[in-house]
């Protein structure tokens, strides 16, 4: 065979292969992300500063450490890492963590603050729920907070059964997200109510983010939720839901 022929066969080779993993035209973009964009390092770093006036990282991570109540030797998946909030506390405590989050941006943030801390032990992963592939060992816990809306209820089916295959068997899992509880009967009050106190409490600046978080994300219902979770292989050992709007899960794996 000429060096010409064999360069079309290798081309050949690679293309088929290429072909043979393309994305089918049904796969829902989740690297398109919906309602509020981080696609730029000004963007994520913005996020940040906004959601350091209203939420304190360290206790936060803290609490979920506690519920998780794995040991310095434990591993863990932070899905929707965003700049770091729960990984960078977190690797303080646990052998290994991986970051994971569709936001190149976001996790440039992050790259920049474990590099800032010394952190060795951070793994930082571009994907989410349906497009990452963990090539690792399962690990001991998954957490995610505030992720899971970016996918219709059908994916985020599929997102926790992918979950479960990278968790060991027992292992756990924590889940905050918005989540509504209200009385649908009325829901134009309680949205009207929600978004009107989030300017009060948090600042005028994030009205504009919960009216894009109901008009173009994907929170659903707390019965939705708790059959999504239990469908995909967990026993909720924890539901906490507050103001209407906001739940918390913990969650473990059935063996």
């Amino acid at each position: 065979m000429k060096v010409r022929e064999m360069d079309i066969e290798i081309y050949r080779h690679y293309s088929n292969a290429l072909e043979a993993r393309r994305d089918p035209g049904w796969r829902f973009d989740e690297m398109k992300s919906c309602g509020a964009k981080f696609k730029s390092i000004f963007c994520a770093g913005k996020y940040d500063k906004q959601h350091r006036k209203f939420r304190d990282y360290e206790k936060e991570s803290k609490e979920i450490m506690s519920l998780l109540a794995l040991g310095s030797q434990g591993t863990v998946m932070d899905m929707g890492c965003g700049t770091g909030a729960f990984a960078i506390h977190a690797a303080g405590y646990f052998k290994k963590v991986f970051a994971v989050d569709i936001s190149q941006a976001m996790l440039r943030c992050a790259r920049k603050k474990a590099k800032t801390a010394g952190l060795k032990n951070v793994e930082f992963c571009h994907g989410g729920f349906l497009t990452y592939q963990h090539c690792a060992e399962s690990v001991d816990a998954i957490v995610s907070v505030a992720a899971l809306h970016h996918l219709p209820d059908f994916w985020k089916l599929i997102a926790l059964k992918r979950l479960a295959v990278m968790l060991k068997p027992g292992g756990k899992v924590y889940l905050f997200d918005v989540v509504f509880s209200f009385d649908v009967t009325n829901y134009g009050h309680y949205l009207d109510e929600w978004v009107k106190s989030t300017g009060e409490k948090v600042g005028s600046e994030f009205v504009a983010e919960v009216e894009t978080h109901v008009r173009d994300e994907y929170s659903t219902f707390d019965w939705v939720m708790e059959g999504l979770i239990e469908k995909a292989g967990f026993q909720i050992e924890k539901a906490d839901y507050r103001e209407g709007f906001f739940a918390t899960y913990l969650c473990t794996k059935r063996v």
